[in-house]
C-alpha cells in the first residue's frame, strides 16, 4: 500500500507563522491544476503498481479550489493510480471556505475526511496570527460539515502563542474537546526564519514563551485530552479509538509515497526527491516535460536516523526485531547501547521487544532521540 499528497500552493493571505511554500497567484491556478494532473500522469509508474490506500490534499489552502479543479485531479487519479483500496482522502482547509455550498460540494467529491488550520479560539490570537477566520467562524464550519456528514474531521491548535497564557489554552482545548472531532494535532509555535511573526519577535514586538511554561502547555494538552478519550498516539497527534491519520501514520512508518505540486516531497525507499519551491518553476517545468526536482539517495546509516525519528515519535514505538533486520548488528548494537541510560532512568521503556517514550521521555524525545542517531566519525 501506497499514499499520493497533493500539495496545493494557493492562500488569500500568508499567516504569519506560516513557512510552508504557498503563494498568493491565484491568476494561476488555472495552469496549476493543468501542470499538476500532467504531473501525476508523468510520474505515474512511481510508485511501482502498488495500490493507493491514502490520498492528502495539502497546503497553501487546498479549499481554494473548485468543484471544476478537484473533478479534473480526481479523474486524473484514478486513470493513473490503483485506488480501489484507498480508505482515507484528505483535504486540508480553513474554516472560513467551508460555507454550506462549499461542505455540500465536497460532499460529492471523494474526501471523507477533513483538516481544519483552527489554531486557537482567541480572536485577538487570530488576528496576529493573521488567519481569515474568527472563533464563531470556526465553530460553525465544524457544524456545518458534520451535519453535511463527515464524521471524520481533525482540527490543529497551537499552543505557546505570543500573549497565550495557562488559561487560554485550557479554553482552546475545552473548546476542541466540546466540537467532538475525530482527531486533534497540537503544535507548539516555532519562530520560522523569514516569517512576519520571526521579524516581529527580533524587534520585541512579541515574546517567546520560557521552557517551564511550554512544558505546562504541553502537560496539559496530554492530560486534558486522556482525560476526555483521545489517544496521544503520537507527540503531536491525539485521535478518538480508530481515528488516527492513515495518512500521516504511513510517513512515520515509512510507507512508500508519491508527492505532486511546487515542493511536495516522495519516497520509495531508497531516495527521497522534492519538486522545487516555486509556482511558476514549476508550471514551466512540467509544460517543457522537464519537472524541476532534487534527489536524495538514503544510505544505510540515514535510513537507519529516519527510522529512529519517525518511530519514536509515535506509539509504535522502536522495533528490536526490526531495527536488527533491517539495520544490521553494527547499528543495532549501538541503538542498544545508547537507549540503555534512557531506560536505566525511566525515560524509554521495553515492551515485547519494543522502546517506547514514557510519559517523562516524551518531555525530552528531542535529546533523547538525538543521541539515539548515528553520527558518522570524522
Amino acid at each position: 500500500m501506497a499514499g499520493i499528497y497533493i500539495h496545493i500552493p494557493f492562500c488569500k493571505t500568508r499567516c504569519s507563522y506560516c513557512d510552508f511554500y504557498s503563494t498568493t497567484r491565484n491568476e494561476l491556478k488555472e495552469k496549476f491544476v493543468e501542470a499538476l494532473c500532467r504531473e501525476l500522469e508523468m510520474r505515474s509508474g512511481y510508485l511501482s503498481g502498488e495500490s493507493v490506500e491514502t490520498i492528502y490534499f495539502g497546503g497553501g489552502t487546498p479549499s481554494q479550489l473548485s468543484e471544476q479543479d478537484f473533478g479534473r485531479i480526481f479523474e486524473t487519479i484514478r486513470q493513473c493510480f490503483d485506488t480501489q483500496h484507498c480508505v482515507e482522502i484528505t483535504l486540508e482547509a480553513n474554516p472560513d471556505d467551508l460555507t454550506e455550498e462549499y461542505v455540500q460540494m465536497l460532499r460529492q467529491q471523494p474526501f471523507n475526511r477533513l483538516s481544519m488550520g483552527i489554531q486557537t479560539f482567541h480572536n485577538d490570537t487570530l488576528k496576529l496570527l493573521n488567519r481569515r477566520h474568527d472563533a464563531r467562524t470556526a465553530i460553525d464550519a465544524v457544524r456545518r460539515s458534520k451535519e453535511a456528514g463527515f464524521d471524520n474531521f481533525s482540527i490543529d491548535l497551537m499552543y505557546g502563542l505570543p500573549g497565550q497564557t495557562i488559561e487560554h489554552w485550557l479554553h482552546d482545548l475545552t473548546q476542541a474537546v466540546a466540537l467532538h472531532p475525530a482527531h486533534i494535532s497540537a503544535y507548539h509555535l516555532t519562530y520560522e526564519k523569514g516569517t512576519p511573526l520571526y521579524t516581529m519577535l527580533h524587534r520585541k514586538q512579541v515574546s517567546e514563551v520560557d521552557e517551564e511554561i511550554s512544558l505546562c502547555f504541553f502537560s496539559t494538552l496530554i492530560d486534558t485530552l486522556n482525560e476526555a478519550g483521545y489517544e496521544h498516539y503520537e507527540i503531536s497527534n491525539f485521535c478518538l479509538p480508530d481515528r488516527h491519520s492513515r495518512h500521516n501514520t504511513s510517513y512515520w512508518q515509512g510507507v512508500h509515497y508519491l508527492g505532486c505540486g511546487p515542493s511536495a516531497h516522495s519516497f520509495d525507499g531508497a531516495s527521497r526527491e522534492w519538486n522545487i519551491s516555486s509556482l511558476q518553476r514549476y508550471i514551466e517545468g512540467i509544460e517543457q516535460g522537464r519537472r524541476a526536482f532534487e534527489t536524495e539517495w538514503l544510505d544505510l546509516p540515514t535510513r537507519y536516523n529516519e527510522y529512529i525519528i519517525t518511530s519514536l515519535r509515535t506509539v509504535g514505538g522502536i522495533s528490536t526485531e526490526r531495527l536488527q533486520k533491517e539495520f544490521g548488528e553494527e547499528l543495532y548494537a549501538y541503538c542498544l547501547r545508547m537507549v540503555a541510560p534512557y531506560v536505566k532512568n525511566g525515560r524509554l521503556k521495553e515492551e515485547n521487544g519494543v522502546w517506547r517514550l514514557t510519559r517523562e521521555g516524551i518531555f525530552l524525545s528531542d535529546g533523547i532521540m538525538s543521541d539515539l542517531l548515528w553520527v558518522k566519525s570524522e
